[in-house]
């Protein structure tokens, strides 16, 4: 069965590349698993995008008769079908699960936080009190990464995808350099020809919206 993956129609220039529905496509290319893009409008949502999602958001994940959504819950859900994407030994699936949640929830609220700051709301107080927290968090995370490839299990997995992504929006923002660590890390989990061909896909999905 294929996979339908609902992404935004459009969404504007510095979005590209970065909309959450990449998480989703590539751990679909990390394991084989086919998958197929549907839209939904970002400009004019509909009372059927928040009956499947009640925030509007996307990405939104079917699968048959199951609609997820939570870039979080859906790589968990694929992880379960692939081991690809998440070992099936309890200690390395526990330790999987752990830190795709510390990603999700002890650094991207950090991470974002600095975005809103600094890109949507153009706020310089709020960046002035984001930044350091941020950085704080970055810190932290260090000791784990030096001398380790991966953050999980020893091998790549939804734990890798999730973490390389929120940081890839560190970088974006011109944050991660001050971190030679996990900069190395991101650029190594990034490389990964799976995440190459989401990325691209992703691209050339709104370079058609635009």
């Amino acid at each position: 069965m294929t996979f339908v993956i609902t992404t935004y129609d459009w969404v504007p220039p510095f979005a590209v590349g970065y909309v959450r529905d990449l998480r989703i496509r590539w751990a679909c290319e990390e394991a084989g698993l086919p998958y197929e893009i549907e839209t939904t409008s970002v400009r004019e949502k509909t009372p059927q995008h928040f009956a499947r999602q009640p925030f509007g958001q996307v990405p939104i994940l079917r699968d048959g008769p199951l609609s997820l959504f939570e870039s979080g819950a859906i790589l968990l859900y694929l992880g379960e079908r692939s081991e690809a994407l998440m070992p099936r030994e309890a200690a390395a699936r526990a330790e999987t699960q752990q830190w795709l949640v510390a990603a999700l929830n002890s650094l991207e609220p950090a991470v974002m936080a600095m975005a809103l700051a600094r890109i949507f709301d153009q706020d310089a107080r709020a960046e002035e009190l984001a930044l350091p927290r941020l950085h704080e968090r970055l810190e932290q995370l260090v000791p784990v990464l030096e001398g380790r490839d991966f953050v999980a299990a020893g091998r790549f997995t939804i734990a890798d995808l999730l973490l390389a992504d929120v940081l890839r929006v560190v970088d974006s923002l011109g944050e991660l350099g001050a971190h030679p660590v996990l900069s190395a890390y991101m650029n190594r989990i990034t490389a990964r020809p799976a995440f190459q061909r989401a990325h691209a896909a992703q691209l050339a999905h709104f370079a058609q919206a635009a």
